[in-house]
């Protein structure tokens, strides 16, 4: 169409980032532009941002030292504590009860279910791991190696070495666990996807514990499939204890009557959720998440001198590690809409613009708590409780080591899950 005589041409009108037109008028100040990598958190790479993020690594280091030190196990519940103390303090006291209490609930679940994996009378794999750790040892098993490399006379004879690798082994799951908390504090959404990669890591590992249980080389060892293999947690407990002298252990699984699986070797998750942390760490914070590399090789070291896993529960740890990562971040579009619907964004972004905290910011969104579903939630979570209780002090129902058990601490679980969803409903 040719253009009118006296009518200059009308140009296009520019594209916002958001596909959205933008004229401005004359006189008028043009909006901000929005930085080309379009990510919303980009405000996090300044320098106050950098420094809370270093804040919050050192007090988890600190916390753990401390809790070693004064000889507390350091269990995710303890840890997860820790943190809700410093999401208070920095003003997202809610948010991270509406955040965490479902991730810390689904992992309970997950802990009482390992328990009950090897009561189902699978054949215990010994001889076949066996054959796969002397392929990859060379003919020889890298347990024994390692030990015959640094540890002198019986397992009981003082070692330093075990001392450390204890730690390590202390540490396997809490400090991915702090690795969470700087990603919920950094990035939110991704600390979703790191939930999300964990229940399937560890959903998986249930499965396989169940239908493959593996026996670790002490067990091996206790029951003459091999020889030579020692046994060296307790002395490395041993050492922690002489060291920093305390005189009783306090290990927070013991008041919820959480049973220990012997033979759910394969995959190892000391050897899969920190490598799992890494790969998220490594996402989210470049060159410093490769520290939590580092940090993953040793533990994949002391579980190995221990006597604790075979290389071959690491290997598969890696796998499904792996598996997960990928499965989660590559999963597909439905997960994806789930995973963005329960992260809420909104809320997000409504709490990190609102200087004064997250107080301010969940009335301007219209975001209160209901106070009929958190009662609801402790209601059956005090139930629960009792019931839980009764079973354990009275061995009814073969108490806490019957699979009836499961039931009370669902219902505490669950109730808890249903407080957490009224804390912030519109």
């Amino acid at each position: 169409m040719s253009e009118a005589p006296g009518i200059p041409p009308i140009a296009a009108p520019a594209s916002g980032p958001a596909g959205q037109t933008a004229l401005t008028q004359p006189g008028q100040t043009p909006p901000p532009e929005v930085p080309a990598s379009g990510v919303p958190h980009a405000h996090l790479g300044r320098r106050n941002d950098r420094l809370l993020l270093v804040a919050v690594a050192a007090y988890a280091v600190l916390l753990s030292i401390l809790m070693i030190a004064r000889g507390i196990s350091v269990t995710p519940d303890v840890i997860v504590v820790a943190f809700g103390l410093a999401a208070i303090i920095l003003g997202r006291g809610r948010l991270f009860l509406r955040d965490w209490i479902p991730f810390v609930a689904l992992f309970f679940a997950y802990e009482l279910m390992r328990g009950y994996a090897d009561k189902f009378g699978l054949p215990i794999h010994v001889a076949d791991v066996i054959s796969i750790e002397k392929i990859i040892g060379l003919g020889g098993l890298p347990t024994i190696c390692l030990q015959g490399l640094f540890h002198s006379g019986p397992a009981s004879s003082p070692d330093n070495l075990a001392t450390l690798s204890v730690v390590f082994y202390f540490l396997h799951f809490p400090l991915p666990l702090a690795i969470g908390f700087l990603l919920w504090i950094h990035e939110r959404r991704v600390y979703y996807d790191f939930v999300a990669a964990l229940i399937v890591l560890s959903m998986a590992a249930f499965v396989t514990f169940l239908l493959l249980p593996v026996a670790p080389p002490w067990w091996a060892d206790k029951y003459g499939y091999v020889t030579g293999v020692l046994h060296l947690r307790d002395n490395g407990f041993q050492g922690l204890t002489n060291f920093f002298g305390f005189s009783n252990y306090f290990y927070s699984y013991s008041l919820y009557s959480i049973s220990s699986n012997d033979v759910a070797a394969f995959p190892s998750l000391h050897a899969a959720y920190p490598f799992l942390a890494f790969l998220f760490a490594r996402r989210a914070f470049g060159k410093a998440g490769w520290l939590m590399l580092a940090y993953t090789f040793c533990i994949w070291f002391a579980i190995v001198y221990l006597g604790e896993h075979w290389v071959f529960d690491i290997v598969g740890g890696v796998v499904y590690a792996v598996g997960a990562y990928f499965a989660v971040l590559h999963g597909p579009a439905w997960a994806r809409r789930f995973m963005n619907r329960i992260a809420d964004e909104e809320i997000e972004a409504g709490v990190e613009a609102e200087e004064g905290g997250e107080a301010g910011a969940l009335n301007r969104l219209g975001r209160r708590v209901r106070w009929s579903l958190v009662s609801q939630g402790l209601a059956v979570a005090l139930v629960g409780a009792v019931v839980a209780a009764l079973m354990s002090a009275f061995n009814l129902l073969d108490g806490a080591h019957g699979p009836l058990y499961l039931l009370p601490w669902l219902a505490i679980l669950g109730g808890l899950w249903r407080s957490a969803a009224g804390l912030l409903s519109r």
